[in-house]
């Protein structure tokens, strides 16, 4: 079997550890592997090969790996829209809040809203502040916030 064969195959080994664990150090010492086997395929001898593999690793896990991390975490550091961005601002109940209907304002927009707890009633005036389980519905202190806006303002 071919050298350059063999860094091909372990590339391909490299690559599919890092579809499973997403760290990025894998994909970049897969792609060393692939430096590695274009040198074999020109004929240079095993050192030569360790040696591709050893500098092209090196310099993608020195240079490239903190970029992407940095990268990665500017990602998940966006602002929050729509109903993420109600989480922690205070809400005006416009309208009484039941399990069947009800209407808050949150950020100068009026949001329909259904009690949390079947049995409470969220009077007229109460003030109370967003929070939210799941990107759908927002929840606080008994009541839950639908994601739909109300044209009525």
């Amino acid at each position: 079997m071919p050298a350059w064969l063999l860094w091909v195959i372990v590339a391909a080994v490299l690559g599919g550890v890092e579809m499973l664990s997403l760290t990025l150090v894998a994909g970049l010492l897969a792609v060393a592997a692939v430096a590695a086997a274009a040198t074999a395929a020109l004929g240079v001898g095993g050192a030569g090969q360790a040696g591709a593999f050893a500098i092209t690793s090196g310099l993608s896990i020195a240079i490239l790996l903190p970029a992407l991390r940095r990268h990665r975490r500017s990602l998940t550091s966006r602002p929050r829209s729509g109903v993420a961005a109600l989480v922690g601002q205070s809400a005006q109940v416009l309208e009484l809040v039941d399990a069947q209907h009800g209407r808050v304002r949150i950020g100068g927009e009026v949001w329909s809203a259904r009690a949390y707890v079947p049995e409470q009633v969220i009077p007229v005036g109460a003030g109370r502040s967003a929070s939210c389980r799941k990107p759908a519905h927002m929840w606080s202190s008994g009541w839950a916030l639908t994601a739909e806006r109300s044209m009525l303002a």
